[in-house]
C-alpha cells in the first residue's frame, strides 16, 4: 500500500479553535422598563439584526463557517463521469477503516442550469469541476491511504508525496451555490418575479442569436467559478447557446460547459 511522506509536513492545523467567539448582549441587565418606549425599542432590535443576517454576503458567511471547521480542503481526481461513485466508494472507506476522526467531508461541487432541449427549459444539475472531489480533511498516513486507494481515485492534485490544500477563497468559490438570477427590487412581490421569470422563457424561445463562436477558438471565461481563466472552445452546441470548453484546472484541461454569455473573445 503506498504512504503518504510522513516527514514531509505534520498535521494540518485544526482550524476550528481559530474562530471567534460570538458575544451574546444580555439586555436584562438594563434597567428595569420605566416607559413603553424603551419596550418597544428593545422589540425591534431583533428584527434588525434579522435583516442583516438576510442581507450578509454569503461568500463571507461560508468562509467564515469553513474557518471554524476542522481539516483542510484536498483535490482528489478520477475519471469524469465517476465523481459520485467515487465519492459513495470513499464515504464507505471512511465507515470500514474507521478513519472518520480525520475524514470529514466529501463533496462533488454542482450548479444548478437551465436546459433547453426540442424546444423545452428544464432545470439541470451540472458538475463544477468534472473529474474531481473536494475532500475535506486531516492529512495523515491514514487519511492519505484511505482517500488514494479507493476505487476510481487517480491521485491528489499536488504533489505526490504532499498534496496541497485548497485556499479557502477556492473552496468558498466551488461550493458556494451560484445564483446567476437577481433578486427582484426590493419592494418587489412573488407576482414580479414570476413575471420576470415568464420574460426571461419567452426571451429563450425566440430564434437562436447568430453563432459567432468557431471549434478551436480561445476565449476568456466572464461569469462564474472560473472567471478571468483563458478557455478554448471544443464543442458549439447553437441550439442551446452553449459551449463545451477546455479551461486548465490543477494544471490539467478540464472540459467545463458555459453559457454563450459566460465568455468574451479575446
Amino acid at each position: 500500500m503506498t504512504t503518504f511522506d510522513g516527514d514531509a509536513a505534520s498535521e494540518p492545523e485544526d482550524t476550528a479553535d481559530t474562530a471567534a467567539s460570538v458575544d451574546v448582549i444580555d439586555e436584562s441587565d438594563s434597567a428595569a422598563p420605566e416607559s413603553t418606549e424603551s419596550t418597544e425599542s428593545s422589540s425591534e432590535e431583533p428584527g434588525a439584526e434579522v435583516e442583516t443576517d438576510e442581507d450578509a454576503d454569503p461568500a463571507a458567511t461560508l468562509k467564515a463557517q469553513l474557518r471554524r471547521e476542522p481539516g483542510e480542503w484536498y483535490v482528489i481526481h478520477s475519471y469524469a463521469g465517476y465523481e459520485n461513485k467515487v465519492k459513495a466508494n470513499l464515504q464507505t472507506r471512511v465507515q470500514n477503516l474507521d478513519v472518520g476522526d480525520y475524514i470529514f467531508q466529501i463533496e462533488v461541487p454542482t450548479e444548478e442550469v437551465t436546459e433547453i432541449k426540442n424546444g423545452q427549459r428544464k432545470q439541470v444539475n451540472r458538475k463544477v469541476l468534472p473529474g474531481y472531489i473536494l475532500v475535506r480533511m486531516e492529512l495523515n498516513d491514514e487519511s492519505w491511504g484511505a482517500v488514494r486507494n479507493t476505487p476510481g481515485v487517480t491521485g491528489f492534485v499536488g504533489a505526490t508525496s504532499r498534496p496541497s490544500p485548497l485556499s479557502l477563497d477556492d473552496v468558498v468559490k466551488f461550493l458556494l451555490p451560484q445564483t446567476p438570477a437577481k433578486k427582484p427590487a426590493k419592494g418587489g412581490t412573488a407576482t414580479d418575479t414570476a413575471t420576470a421569470s415568464s420574460a426571461e422563457a419567452g426571451a429563450l424561445e425566440r430564434p437562436a442569436i447568430e453563432v459567432d463562436f468557431e471549434v478551436g477558438e480561445s476565449v476568456t471565461v466572464t461569469d462564474g467559478p472560473f472567471a478571468t481563466l483563458p478557455a478554448s472552445i471544443s464543442e458549439v452546441n447553437a441550439e442551446q447557446q452553449r459551449l463545451k470548453v477546455l479551461v486548465s484546472i490543477f494544471g490539467r484541461e478540464t472540459p467545463v460547459e458555459l453559457n454563450f454569455t459566460q465568455v468574451e473573445k479575446l
